[in-house]
């Protein structure tokens, strides 16, 4: 790996545009996968991390030694004056914009466009999709949080089969755990085991799946509760009924609706076990986060959540809709909770998935571009 001065220089565009955002500081404040990148990049050795983010109107703010400047026009121009050795670009849906940072940015300049998300172009207009052709040859590399939301992308056409991809996750999380008395009497997350339900309560999420294994696997765990923490509220009376209409669930699970995100920590370091239904995820973000206060998953098997439990192998795996093996996953994942077992999950997304880890591989990545591009 270069050391020191070698390092490349890196510069983050972001093309996604929140007309509900008007103060700069509030959106670094939101934008924490922004910010969380930019600070893994320069604490990995970047030579300089930089943001160019689109905006209003025109800005700049300096946070923790890393610029960030925000255009309302121009940001190809804005980009190409920092002159970066790699300009990284969130999102494959800004083809045309890529395009014109290209012609922009000295010859010498790499780009290499994030994924974030795993559905692909569906619903893209046709006008997005002949674009993404016509202008892919922009783009030196892509990075995918997993290999097989590559595919999508590539039938349509975005990528061409010549193309380099990489897989590097798209986020991380500054989540420690807290001490578990602390955090249980905190939260009143109790049980033995005790289990922990984060997300929306949408079809995706899944959670009347959850409800059902959790009911199964409840009949041999006397002990064990089911806490559901969510934000948005789709399915909230199809789950409000279907645990009105069991005794067992009436007594086991508590609907503890939202939570602010900075208290989070103490829900995650509160319970044993982490459960979701998800049918697919970008990368997931609220299992990342159980990850790191040590909660064992019980999760379902998409490709982010194979890659963030290293295929299973930390917690279990259970397919999407089956609350058999979410109820056999369960079982299994309570006969191994314990506080040894909580430091090796803890271990090994601070290995894997912390924001060291991703700024790391993110850098390498970055170096193997770069030097494509100049050979």
């Amino acid at each position: 790996m270069k050391t020191g001065l070698t390092r490349p220089s890196v510069v983050q565009v972001n093309y996604a545009f929140d007309k509900q955002l008007t103060d700069p500081d509030a959106l670094l404040d939101r934008y924490t996968t922004l910010t969380g990148w930019a600070g893994a990049v320069r604490a990995a050795g970047a030579r300089q991390s930089a943001v160019v983010q689109r905006f209003h109107s025109s800005a700049r703010r300096v946070r923790d030694g890393i610029d960030y400047y925000f255009v309302d026009w121009g940001a190809s121009r804005v980009v190409a004056g920092l002159a970066p050795d790699v300009a990284h670009v969130n999102g494959l849906v800004f083809p045309i914009r890529t395009w014109m940072l290209r012609r922009a940015l000295p010859r010498a300049s790499s780009i290499v466009v994030q994924n974030h998300s795993d559905t692909g172009p569906l619903g893209a207009a046709p006008l997005l999709r002949a674009a993404g052709r016509a202008t892919r040859s922009a783009v030196d590399a892509f990075l995918f949080a997993a290999d097989e939301h590559a595919l999508r992308w590539k039938r349509a056409g975005f990528i061409p089969g010549s193309s380099k991809m990489y897989q590097v996750m798209e986020a991380s999380t500054v989540f420690e755990p807290i001490a578990r008395d602390a955090a249980r009497a905190a939260t009143r997350v109790l049980g033995a085991p005790a289990l922990l339900w984060v997300g929306r309560l949408n079809s995706n999420k899944d959670p009347l799946t959850i409800l059902q294994g959790f009911e199964s696997a409840a009949g041999q765990l006397p002990d064990a509760t089911l806490t559901m923490i969510f934000h948005t509220d789709d399915l909230a009376g199809a789950v409000r009924a279907r645990i009105d209409a069991s005794p067992l669930l009436r007594e086991h699970v508590r609907l503890a609706g939202a939570v602010p995100h900075g208290e989070m920590p103490r829900y995650f370091s509160a319970a044993d076990i982490f459960i979701v239904g998800s049918h697919h995820e970008g990368s997931g973000y609220s299992l990342m986060e159980a990850l790191a206060c040590g909660t064992t998953p019980a999760v379902t098997d998409i490709p982010t959540f194979r890659l963030l439990t290293a295929g299973g192998s930390v917690g279990a795996l259970w397919p999407p809709g089956d609350a058999a093996a979410c109820a056999r996953a369960i079982a299994d994942v309570s006969r191994s909770v314990s506080a040894a077992n909580r430091e090796r999950v803890r271990e090994h997304f601070t290995q894997r998935f912390s924001w060291r880890a991703i700024g790391e591989r993110a850098m390498e990545v970055y170096e193997q571009v770069i030097a494509r591009r100049s050979a």
